[in-house]
């Protein structure tokens, strides 16, 4: 970026100097950001306004912008750049000027007490900094000082104004410490003085919150103070006249929110549990709520129910195991539980108008598992006590999962029916009843293992004897039968109660989701039991297809059930079933073949290409050693002769070959051709072999006509897969040297139009390099060309291609030495990739890829050491080079750091990192916090 784009517009005109951080410029730049509709200026103001936060010149303008006769917009800068430079350049400060300081932000509160009140904040987030950096040595007892000072009655601000503004300070001295970058040493010293500091905080807010003549602002400000305290973990029973006093606020409605907030966040710390008397203390008060939660609840006030419920399950949840040991209170525990128990079963549609019952699911986990840690006796007390308990949640979340009246079902939006789950007070339809049983079984079912259970039998016989009268409930068995498919494979014997289900439902489209899927699970889970049933699933698969009831991806996972199911038979079955399955698709293509090609057709053709490749995806004869099947299944004997798929494949292969030759300017019939290799190729592996040498010609011809990135993407395949192998090695090498041929032609032309092809052929180069080194052996392959054209794709503003393309290069030059093309080019051009490297790390790259490009320095550094020590000096030489931020010693102490490490990756990329930052002038600014 040039100089001038560090000033804006507002300011610039030539008259200033480029970083002139001046009031009035700052005040420009500001208006600039506000004001100006173009985004670019506003962007230009904003990084500008950024460097100026951070400039030497900040310590003097921040207070001439807190002015009186300044706009907050103007003071807030201010304030805001005070923060930045106590907060990260505290180092910057000399000592003897640490007390004016203080007094200066003092003056200013006191000023901004009556003010704007995001000025204030940001002022007591500046003194609160500087009261973290000065504590404990430089400023021992800073809290008790704030209090002491703002309660002074001479000064000119009201009561009111002085109070609001201390508890502005006291709430974001708390929440400054969570965030500040102190380090570890300075913040355990820190913790443990405001710890006691917290004995000057807590008498003022409980004074506050107990005085009826404090109004409901100041109040509202203590609880919130209260709430930001408790999560420096300050010991539960310091709390515990505050807490109380935050429970007597719940019953004013204006406090409500602040109180539950704070009487949560008390609860919640994780050190609370080691005060048990404390603890003990609240379950009453706890308790104390219920009359105000069924109120609530009667009146439909979801707020109020939703926070009462918040503090019930915070209490539970958190310090089950803690109040379960205490033996002798356990009836006052019970009732607790009992309370949580109403909020889990509160009336209405979770989460049409309800949505407090979800917030206690986790606690019912916690109280079980606190349960079964006990030593055994205890347990037996417990699971006694427990047990007609959790009958009841059962009952409870059963009723919550019935659907409602068909009628007010209507009314959803399809959001609040995916997340809904339904309690109805009234007597439920019979359906609704059945659908709620089952859908807990099918949870059941998909969360543990349910193969040693005694119940599913007896659910397996009953299934079909339910009387299914609507499209919910229908969906509802379908999936619960889909869930059980694991349990199928082990009980063969029932698949035949349930398959005709299934087989009848896909015939229904308000059923496809569920029919096709638990389909397509039965056939994967149990193909092994299914040949006798094979016909019929095929030909009632067949009648639905052809009928198209199905959308395309149900059609797609039909295809694959399909596949899972022929995987099974005998070789002659599957040829069998494959010719009555895709004869008539195979038909249907021939005659579209012959049209013209147009935009009907061509969904189509999509459509069909489709259908082979997910038939392809799962038809797999050979037995892999993950089969979850026994070893007597998988020991069945591979069959002789040739893979039916690929018997298939050789069939249609001209009638791929001349749909392709009307489409070959299309890349997505060209993608669906590619993709049923694909798909086939990573399915069948070796077995494939005989399709090989057709194949790479096909896609040698496809690819010199018009190059696509789908050819590609399934030539890296084929290397992967065949390249080793001697038999294959010469069609696949002839592929590759024409297809990097023709690319380099692209590249020639322009290929910024091709950044998905400079992509896949920078995969495609990786692994040619990864698995079989030799490819770049052949006096054919122009590696220096090949090289160029790489420097030039990691230039590219596409991430994906740039990415593509440091793998290329971190995959070359650890072959320096092997082989001997790889080796030359490098010592000749190497020189050139390390400068496009560094222009990316100086800018012109996202900053999202320095690893990337890391991973190339190291590559260099461990493999072409003598060469990088040379070309890292001469290059980072020139002034402004990569960037004009730099100093030539930060230059330095970068290429020292980068020739040292040629171990440890990991600091290599934290170089990378903290040099891109120092060459986009963005160190030690907001815009790393995420880095």
């Amino acid at each position: 970026m040039e100089r001038r784009e560090e000033q804006p517009g507002a300011a610039g005109a030539g008259a200033a100097p480029a970083l002139d951080f001046t009031v009035e410029n700052v005040e420009k730049a500001l208006h600039q950001l506000y004001y100006d509709p173009n985004i670019e200026n506003k962007n230009l103001a904003q990084k500008w306004l950024m460097q100026a936060q951070v400039s030497p010149q900040a310590w003097h303008f921040s207070w001439q912008l807190l002015q009186p006769d300044k706009v907050p917009e103007i003071q807030y800068f201010g304030a805001s750049a005070l923060h930045i430079k106590i907060s990260r350049y505290w180092s910057d400060i000399p000592t003897d000027q640490y007390e004016s300081l203080k007094a200066q932000l003092f003056t200013q509160i006191t000023r901004f007490a009556s003010g704007s009140k995001i000025v204030l904040t940001r002022l007591c987030v500046a003194l609160a900094s500087l009261a973290l950096s000065m504590m404990p040595d430089a400023w021992p007892c800073a809290v008790a000082d704030m209090v002491r000072l703002f309660q002074a009655e001479d000064s000119p601000v009201d009561g009111q104004g002085r109070c609001l503004a201390l508890l502005e300070l006291l709430t974001v001295l708390p929440e400054e410490f969570q965030t500040s970058r102190l380090p570890q040493y300075r913040k355990g010293l820190v913790r443990t003085s405001l710890a006691v500091e917290c004995g000057a905080v807590f008498p003022l807010l409980e004074q506050l919150l107990q005085q009826p003549s404090s109004p409901s602002c100041v109040r509202q400000k203590v609880l919130k103070c209260f709430s930001s305290w408790v999560q420096l973990e300050v010991p539960l029973q310091d709390c515990e006249a505050l807490i109380q006093a935050a429970f007597a606020a719940l019953q004013d409605s204006e406090l409500f929110d602040s109180s539950v907030e704070a009487i949560v966040n008390a609860i919640s710390q994780p050190d609370a549990q080691r005060y048990v008397n404390t603890l003990l203390k609240l379950i009453p008060l706890v308790l104390g709520l219920q009359e105000q939660l069924r109120q609530a609840v009667q009146n439909g006030d979801m707020e109020t129910s939703h926070g009462i419920c918040r503090i019930a399950v915070a209490l539970g949840e958190n310090h089950s195991r803690a109040l379960l040991d205490q033996v002798e209170h356990w009836q006052s525990f019970l009732a607790l539980v009992n309370m949580i128990m109403f909020c889990t079963g509160i009336p209405g549609h979770y989460p049409v108008n309800e949505t407090t019952s979800s917030l206690t699911l986790t606690f019912w986990y916690t109280l079980q598992d606190d349960i079964l840690s006990f030593e055994a006796e205890k347990q037996a007390v417990y699971q006694q006590v427990y047990r007609p308990v959790y009958f009841q949640l059962v009952d409870v979340l059963l009723h919550k999962a019935q659907f409602p009246s068909d009628e007010e079902y209507g009314f959803w939006s399809s959001d609040e029916k995916e997340q809904f789950r339904i309690y109805s007070s009234e007597e439920p339809y019979s359906w609704q009843h059945t659908e709620a049983l089952l859908y807990g079984f099918q949870s059941i079912a998909e969360t543990i293992d349910v193969n040693y259970s005694d119940v599913v039998p007896g659910l397996i016989g009953l299934i079909p004897r339910i009387s299914i009268s609507n499209v919910q409930l229908a969906d509802t068995v379908m999936f619960t039968i889909g869930a059980l498919s694991e349990w199928l494979a082990d009980h063969p014997v029932m698949i035949n109660s349930v398959l005709p289900l299934v087989l009848h439902a896909l015939g229904n489209p308000e059923l496809s989701v569920s029919s096709v899927s638990t389909l397509k699970k039965i056939c994967r889970e149990c193909k092994y039991d299914l040949p006798p049933y094979a016909a019929n699933i095929v030909a009632v698969s067949q009648d639905v297809l052809m009928k198209q009831i199905h959308k395309t991806s149900q059609c797609m996972w039909l295809m694959q059930a399909l596949g899972f199911l022929l995987s099974a038979l005998q070789v002659e079955e599957i040829l069998k079933n494959l010719h009555s399955l895709i004869s008539p698709y195979i038909q249907q293509l021939e005659k579209l073949a012959e049209e013209i090609p147009n935009p009907s057709n061509k969904l189509a053709i999509v459509h069909i290409l489709g259908l082979l490749s997910n038939l392809f995806t799962t038809l797999d004869i050979s037995h892999h050693e993950d089969d979850h099947e026994g070893p007597e299944l998988r020991k069945l004997p591979v069959p002789q002769g040739p893979n039916p798929v690929v018997v298939v494949l050789q069939q249609v292969f001209q009638l791929i070959q001349k749909v392709l030759s009307k489409w070959l300017n299309d890349a997505q019939v060209v993608e669906a051709v590619c993709a049923i290799f694909e798909k086939s190729v990573k399915t069948l592996l070796d077995d494939f072999a005989p399709m090989v040498p057709q194949l790479c010609e096909m896609l040698g011809r496809m690819y010199s006509t018009i190059p696509q990135a789908s050819a590609l993407d399934l030539t890296r395949q084929l290397v992967h897969i065949f390249a080793h192998e001697p038999a294959h090695f010469p069609p696949i090498e002839a592929l590759f040297l024409l297809v990097t041929s023709v690319t380099l032609t692209l590249f020639q032309q322009g290929p910024r139009d091709h950044p998905d092809i400079v992509d896949s052929f920078m995969q495609l180069l990786a692994q040619a390099l990864k698995r079989k080194p030799d490819l770049f052996l052949c006096e054919r392959l122009d590696v220096k060309a090949v090289f160029q054209c790489a420097v030039l794709a990691l230039k590219f503003p596409e991430a994906p291609t740039v990415k593509a393309s440091c793998g290329f290069f971190t995959e070359l030059l650890p072959r320096c030495g092997e082989v001997e093309s790889v080796g030359k080019v490098v010592q000749e051009d190497g020189r050139m990739l390390l400068i496009a490297v560094l222009e990316a790390i100086g800018g012109q790259a996202s900053r999202s890829l320095m690893d990337c490009f890391a991973d190339i320095l190291f590559a260099l550094n461990k493999h072409c050491f003598s060469l990088l020590s040379m070309w890292i000096k001469e290059a980072l030489q020139p002034p402004g080079f990569p960037s004009a931020r730099l100093s030539p010693e930060q230059k330095d102490t970068f290429s020292q750091q980068i020739l040292r490490e040629r171990v440890n990756k990991r600091r290599v990329k934290e170089m990378v990192k903290e040099f891109t930052l120092l060459c986009r002038g963005l160190h030690g600014t907001d815009y790393t916090a995420d880095y």
